[in-house]
């Protein structure tokens, strides 16, 4: 399984041709002895906990206490698969702490921790070890910094689940992709061609439509799974309190959902996200980004999406993902939010930051090839698929550039397909010069798509129509990436009598009619027709499609939401 990239840059092609060595030299990083200082500084945030010889102090598939400071003793870390085969991981001494990723969120452990000796340690559980993370900024640092690498690492040795299936199944696919922008570790083996395959499937009796097969940490088994049944047995979905009244819920882990969270979380506020799939939206799939400021060799919107995330993490912010909002309503000041799942959450403030979801083709039978042999994105799982390949590609705006030169990497020829004239008016002009100077890519003009062939495997011709010419060309590919834009996901905002524009935007801003207001009230900019209700990013009418501004809007909308608030006669989320 390939490396999310959530400390450096971006990945380059190079680095995804090689295993992923860095984490060799990153070894006191990744397992730093505490100072005494540091281990005093840390007590006021700890309970003592001793353990004997032979005790487990967290197991593989359990929600762990959180984060052990080990004072004495020594202990040893080791990953089990659902076969019960052990990975030896590290050995911890006098100093050192245990903890991944799972203890700062409160998930259940990807590994186990054993005591070798018996063992005194100080135990600092997942909102204690936020506060202390926020409170001393250096000792934060060291351990944020161990908990990333650490995780890095199990993605690095494949632990975690273990999918068995086709490589090139889109369902596999989407499932390994799933995991990977959630920067979850997991063991991926061709059912067709690894031999350890035939030693998994060993004395089961399954067909062709149970695959891909999941082995769980926990010891269940699934088959061809969906991404919410995988979430589920992997202890992802989080459960809410249903006492409690959040400050803010944000609908949407994108850009500007997670730029609000942060912020919302920083300046004290209860914040709840909450996304359907991972962090990041459709920048998320950006393999890399160059206009951002503050990145001049660029990054990737996975990276970006990382960081971001686990900023909201440490100041605090409860991230359900996946959790999916089905709806919305307001009542006496309050809304409550329904999920898939049939749990309810209570908010004083909503931010709309559903983004857009991507627009498909309007050809005869699209659907037929839909996961197979199509793709919205352009991530290195898509990348190893079309090595040599010739694949063809439709859009010209900034996402389409940006996949067109990540591409070009790897394929061995790219038919780039535009409406246009040229792409001087949808693309900027560093991507333009770019993919001008690609020996493998080349620009058609004037192109549509007409209609796709396949067969059993999925698709093998790309139909294009030359309007200039008028004449039709076949071109043979397995493998069709389209950027034709996005719909706004606003179907859940349904019986919330939120107003849209004709595209099915949401309007914000100094509207007449805003449900909840008298004509005397104060209105905000990013605020939605109904009162205390607001959005931002690229579901917002008339936004600036672009990750900076998404980021921008989520910055601002906090301010707006604590002038709301501080007119609200309610009491606050935190006396709940």
């Amino acid at each position: 399984m390939s490396i999310p990239d959530l400390t450096a840059e971006a990945m380059t092609p190079s680095e995804l041709e090689t295993p992923f060595s860095s984490l060799e030299y990153r070894q006191h990083q990744m397992f730093p002895r505490l100072s005494s200082a540091e281990i005093q500084s840390l007590r006021r945030f700890a309970k003592p906990m001793s353990f004997k010889s032979g005790e487990l102090i967290f197991e593989t598939g359990h929600v762990a206490l959180g984060l052990f400071v080990l004072l004495q003793g020594r202990v040893r870390i080791y990953s089990r698969d659902a076969f019960g085969r052990s990975t030896l991981v590290t050995e911890h001494e006098d100093g050192h702490f245990m903890a991944e990723m799972a203890q700062l969120s409160g998930k259940p452990a990807l590994i186990d921790g054993v005591a070798l000796t018996d063992a005194e340690t100080l135990v600092i559980e997942p909102d204690r070890l936020r506060a202390l993370i926020v409170a001393d900024a250096q000792l934060g640092e060291h351990i944020m910094r161990a908990l990333i690498l650490r995780r890095l690492g199990l993605i690095e040795q494949g632990l975690g689940p273990i999918i068995v299936g086709n490589g090139d199944d889109p369902r596999l696919i989407r499932l390994q992709g799933f995991l990977r922008r959630n920067a979850y570790p997991a063991m991926v083996i061709d059912a067709r061609s690894d031999p350890e395959a035939v030693s998994l499937l060993g004395g089961m009796t399954t067909g062709p439509d149970d695959f891909p097969l999941v082995f769980c940490p926990n010891g269940y088994v699934l088959r061809a799974p969906d991404e919410a049944q995988l979430a589920s047995c992997l202890g992802l979905v989080p459960t809410f309190e249903q006492s409690h009244v959040y400050d803010v819920a944000i609908v949407g882990a994108g850009p500007a959902g997670l730029a609000a969270s942060v912020y919302a979380a920083t300046e004290g506020l209860s914040v709840a996200v909450f996304d359907q799939r991972a962090p990041g939206g459709q920048a998320g799939a950006s393999s890399r980004i160059e206009n951002y400021l503050g990145f001049p060799t660029g990054i990737s919107g996975q990276a970006l999406a990382a960081r971001a995330f686990q900023q909201a993490l440490k100041f605090g912010a409860h991230l359900a993902i996946p959790g999916k909002v089905m709806g919305v309503n307001r009542s006496d000041g309050i809304f409550l939010l329904t999920l898939l799942d049939g749990q309810r959450i209570s908010a004083r403030t909503v931010v709309v930051a559903s983004g857009a979801a991507y627009r498909r083709p309007t050809v005869p039978g699209f659907e037929r090839f839909e996961g197979r042999g199509t793709y919205y994105w352009a991530s290195t799982i898509e990348a190893r698929l079309v090595k040599g390949q010739d694949i063809v590609l439709i859009g010209g705006g900034n996402s389409a550039g940006q996949a067109v030169v990540f591409l070009a990497n790897f394929a061995r020829s790219i038919r780039v397909l535009i409406r246009g004239k040229d792409l001087c008016a949808t693309m900027s002009k560093y991507l333009i010069d770019r993919i001008g100077s690609l020996p493998n890519v080349t620009l058609c003009t004037g192109c549509t798509l007409r209609s796709l062939d396949g067969d059993e495997a999925g698709l093998t011709h790309v139909h294009i129509r030359r309007e200039d010419d008028d004449w039709d060309e076949v071109v043979a590919s397995r493998h069709l990436f389209l950027f034709i834009g996005a719909d706004p996901k606003t179907d859940w905002l349904a019986s919330s009598g939120v107003e849209l524009d004709n595209r099915g935007f949401v309007v914000t801003g100094f509207a007449r009619n805003v449900q909840g207001l008298s004509d005397t009230s104060e209105r905000y900019p990013l605020e939605t027709s109904v009162h205390g209700m607001f959005a931002v990013g690229d579901v917002r009418s008339e936004s600036a499609k672009r990750v900076a501004s998404a980021v921008g809007d989520g910055a601002a909308v906090v301010s707006q939401i604590h002038s709301y608030l501080s007119k609200l006669t309610t009491p606050s989320a935190h006396d709940v």
